[in-house]
C-alpha cells in the first residue's frame, strides 16, 4: 500500500505544503499565511497538495509534520495572554536587572526588550534552596493560595516558576506545582527545573517566562490541530519541528513551546546538511530567504551548528545581549528582516533602507493587489523584470505590475532617481544586508566565509542568492529541488530528536560520578519517553552526549561533544583532552596549567531516520529558452533568456545571465556565472 507523508511549514508570508508518497511521487504548493487563524492556512495549503495527488486527508497514513512561526510571532508581536512569574522572595526584578551585561559599552542609551512578564505580575515566594541543593525552607500552602487568588484577580492562567538554585534541587518548584494544581487546576505551571535546569538565574528565568507566555497560545493551537486531524481520520499524532533540528510529538511540543521558536528555519538547515554530506562538501552556507526574513546558517562537516542558547527580539540585529535570552538547544543561525515583503523607505538622512518590517501576507507588497502601498522587495523584483507577474505561483496568484511600478515610483521620487534605479537600489540594499549578516555570523564563529558554497532556498532565496554570493566572494551556488518549500520538506526527512541539559558544576579532578550517573540516566529517560510519544521504538533510539566545560574562573563555557556515554570510564578519561581541543579550535590557544570544570551535562535522544525522498524527473533532451525578458541590472537593461526548470536535462549548461522559473520560485543567475543541471535535480551555478 502506498504511504503518504504530509508536511506544512507556516511562515510569515506563505504557508508551504509538501506531500510525498512512498513510491517517490511528490506534490508541493503554497498559500498566503492566515495570521488571524493559522489553522485555516494549514488546511488550505494541505488541501492544495492533496487535491493534486487525488487523495483525502484521511489517506495520509505516514506522518504529518509541522513547522510553524506561531511562537516567534507571539513573542515579537507580544500577542500572548498575560502570564505570571513566581520567584524566591527578594528576586522580583530578575527580568529587569537581567545579567547586568552591556551589549554596547559605548552607548549610554542602551535599549532592551521589555520583559514579557511585568513586575506587577511577579510574586515572591518565601522559600529557600541553598547552592548545594539542600532545602532551607519548604513551600507553604498558604503562600501558594495567596498567589492563586492574585492570579485569579489578574485573569492569569499561566505562570512561570523560577526559584533560586532549583536547578540543583527542584523539590520546592515541584511542591509549588503540586499545590497550585490542587488549588487552581486550570493554571498552567511552567517550572524552570523542567525547561532549563541549568545554572545562571536570569537565563533560567527568561527561558521559563518565555515558555509560560507562549504556552497559552501553543497548547490550544496544537490541541485544535490534533483534534482536526483525528476528526479527518488521521491516526498518528502530528510531529512538530523544534529549534534543535528534530521533530517531537505535538503533546510534548505544546507543553514546551520555547523549544519551537526556530521551528521552520531549522528544517531547511538540516536539508542543507544532508546535501553537504551527500556531495562531500565540508563547509556550506545555508541561505534561506522567504517573504518576511532571511536566515543564514553555517554547515560544517555536514552538520549545522547547534548552540545551547540564543536570543529573540533583539533591539539591534547583530548585537548579542540586546534581546531575550533562551537557554535551550537550537540550530545556530542568524536571522534578519530581509524578505520578499520587506518594506523599502527613505530614512531621515535621505538614504534608502529596506526592512526589517514586512508587509507580510496581508496586505503584502503592492503587487499583491491587496491594498498595500509601500514598495517592497518583491515589487522591486517585478519592476526590474526578474519576476514574471503572470507566472507567480504558476499563474494562480498573478501580480499587479502597475501597482508595483507605482509604489517604486513613489520611492524613486523621494530619492530623486529613476524608477528602475530605485528598484535596483532596493535589490542591492537587501542583498548587502543579507551578505553583512552572513559575514557577521561566520566571523563571530571563527569561520572564513570567503569562497564557501551557498545553498539557496526559500521563495525569494534563489532570486537574490547570486548577488549575495558575489558579496561573499562565493564561487558556487546550489539551488535544490523543492527550493521554495524546502523547510516543509525538511520536517519529513529529519529524525525525532530531543536535546536536554542538566546543571552539574564540578571540577574534573574530583567529579562525583556517583552523583553524575543518575543525572545522565534521568536525561536519557526523559529523552526516551518523549521519543516513545513520537512513535519511536526503544531499539531505534540512540543517544549523543556533550558537556559544557570551562577553565576554572572563566564566565563562558564551551560545549564539548563526547565520544560516548560519560558513565563509561574510558570516556571519562578523555574529557580534559576533548575540552582542550575544542577550546583551542575556538580561541587558538589552550591553557595546560589551568584546571577545568564541567558546568552542565547534555544528552541528545534521536531516532526514526527517514528515507522519504521524492523522485525528481528531468527532461531527456536539453531545453531551449521559452522566451527572453528585459532585466535591469547595474544601470543597464539586458535581454535575459528564460527557462522552465522542468524542461532542463541532466548535464545541461547555460551561461548567465539567465532566469530559471518554476511554480513557486525563480532562480536569477547573474552575468559571469555558469549554470549546470545535476543528476539529483539541483541547479549548480559556478563562477570562475
Amino acid at each position: 500500500m502506498t504511504k503518504y507523508a504530509l508536511a506544512v511549514d507556516i511562515g510569515g508570508t506563505f504557508t508551504d505544503a509538501v506531500l510525498i508518497a512512498s513510491d517517490g511521487g511528490s506534490w508541493t504548493d503554497k498559500t498566503l499565511t492566515t495570521h488571524d487563524n493559522l489553522l485555516d492556512g494549514f488546511f488550505r495549503a494541505s488541501q492544495l497538495v492533496l487535491d493534486d495527488a487525488g487523495i483525502k486527508l484521511k489517506d495520509v497514513n505516514d506522518v504529518v509534520a509541522h513547522a510553524t512561526t506561531i511562537v516567534t510571532n507571539v513573542l515579537i508581536e507580544r500577542k500572548g495572554a498575560p502570564a505570571g512569574l513566581v520567584v524566591t522572595s527578594g528576586f522580583r526584578d530578575v527580568l529587569y536587572i537581567r545579567d547586568e551585561h552591556r551589549y554596547d559599552m559605548f552607548d549610554p542609551q542602551l535599549e532592551y526588550a521589555d520583559p514579557l512578564i511585568p513586575r506587577e505580575h511577579t510574586w515572591g515566594l518565601d522559600e529557600r534552596s541553598y547552592a548545594d541543593g539542600t532545602i532551607g525552607k519548604t513551600v507553604d500552602e498558604d503562600d501558594v493560595q495567596k498567589i492563586a487568588d492574585d492570579l485569579a484577580k489578574e485573569n492569569i492562567s499561566s505562570v512561570a516558576v523560577c526559584l533560586l538554585n532549583s536547578y540543583r534541587n527542584p523539590q520546592n518548584e515541584h511542591q509549588f506545582k503540586a499545590l497550585m494544581s490542587k488549588i487552581a487546576p486550570h493554571v498552567i505551571v511552567t517550572l524552570s527545573s523542567d525547561v532549563a535546569p541549568q545554572m545562571r538565574e536570569y537565563l533560567r528565568a527568561s527561558t521559563c517566562a518565555i515558555n509560560a507566555y507562549a504556552v497559552s497560545t501553543t497548547r490550544p493551537y496544537l490541541n485544535a490541530l490534533m483534534e482536526h486531524l483525528q476528526n479527518e481520520g488521521v491516526e498518528r499524532e502530528p510531529l512538530i519541528m523544534l529549534s534543535n533540528g528534530g521533530v517531537i510529538g505535538a503533546g510534548v511540543a505544546g507543553t514546551y513551546p520555547v523549544r519551537m521558536i526556530e521551528s521552520g528555519p531549522a528544517a531547511g538547515a538540516l536539508v542543507a546538511g544532508h546535501v553537504a554530506r551527500k556531495n562531500g562538501i565540508d563547509n556550506l552556507l545555508s541561505f534561506d530567504m522567504g517573504g518576511t526574513t532571511a536566515k543564514a546558517c553555517l554547515i560544517q562537516n555536514g552538520e549545522p551548528l547547534v548552540t545551547g542558547d540564543f536570543e529573540v527580539d533583539r533591539r539591534y540585529r547583530f548585537k548579542p545581549g540586546s534581546g531575550m535570552p533562551i537557554t535551550v538547544p537550537s540550530i545556530d543561525m542568524i536571522e534578519i528582516g530581509a524578505g520578499g515583503g520587506s518594506v523599502a523607505r527613505v530614512n531621515n538622512l535621505g538614504l534608502l533602507k529596506v526592512g526589517p518590517d514586512s508587509a507580510g501576507s496581508n496586505p503584502g507588497p503592492a503587487c499583491y493587489g491587496q491594498g498595500g502601498e509601500d514598495a517592497c522587495v518583491t515589487d522591486a523584483d517585478v519592476v526590474l523584470g526578474i519576476l514574471d507577474p503572470e507566472h507567480f505561483l504558476g499563474g494562480d496568484m498573478p501580480l499587479d505590475r502597475a501597482k508595483a511600478e507605482a509604489s517604486v515610483q513613489l520611492l524613486a521620487d523621494k530619492l530623486g532617481v529613476s524608477m528602475l534605479d530605485a528598484a535596483y537600489g532596493v535589490f542591492s540594499v537587501v542583498g548587502e544586508s543579507m551578505a553583512a549578516a552572513a559575514r557577521a555570523h561566520a566571523t563571530d564563529r571563527g569561520v572564513n566565509y570567503r569562497g564557501m558554497p551557498l545553498f539557496a532556498f526559500g521563495g525569494a532565496g534563489p532570486v537574490h542568492a547570486c548577488y549575495v554570493a558575489e558579496r561573499l566572494d562565493g564561487t558556487q551556488i546550489i539551488y535544490p529541488p523543492m527550493a521554495s518549500v524546502l523547510s516543509a520538506y525538511g520536517t519529513l526527512v529529519t529524525p525525532a530528536r530531543l536535546d536536554l541539559a542538566r546543571g552539574g558544576l564540578s571540577r574534573l579532578v574530583d567529579i562525583d560520578w556517583a552523583a553524575v550517573s543518575p543525572l545522565i540516566a534521568d536525561l536519557c529517560a526523559e529523552g526516551k519517553a518523549a521519543l516513545n510519544d513520537a512513535g519511536i521504538a526503544d531499539d531505534a533510539i540512540r543517544y549523543d552526549f556533550a558537556a559544557d566545560m570551562r577553565y576554572v574562573g572563566q564566565q563562558t563555557e564551551v560545549t564539548v561533544p563526547l565520544a560516548g556515554d560519560p558513565r563509561d570510564p574510558d570516556n571519562q578519561r578523555e574529557l580534559r583532552q576533548r575540552y582542550d581541543v575544542a577550546y583551542e579550535n575556538l580561541y587558538g590557544v589552550k591553557l595546560d596549567d589551568m584546571q577545568v570544570e564541567v558546568v552542565s551535562w547534555r544528552a541528545t535522544a534521536r531516532g526514526g531516520e527517514s528515507e522519504r525522498r521524492p523522485d525528481i524527473e528531468l527532461a531527456a533532451q536539453s531545453a531551449a529558452p521559452k522566451t527572453t525578458r528585459k532585466v535591469y541590472i547595474e544601470g543597464q537593461s539586458m535581454d535575459v533568456p528564460i527557462f522552465d526548470r522542468a524542461s532542463l536535462s541532466v548535464g545541461q549548461e547555460i551561461n548567465g545571465p539567465v532566469i530559471v522559473e518554476e511554480r513557486e520560485t525563480t532562480a536569477f543567475i547573474l552575468p559571469g556565472w555558469r549554470l549546470s543541471v545535476h543528476a539529483d535535480g539541483s541547479l549548480i551555478a559556478n563562477c570562475d
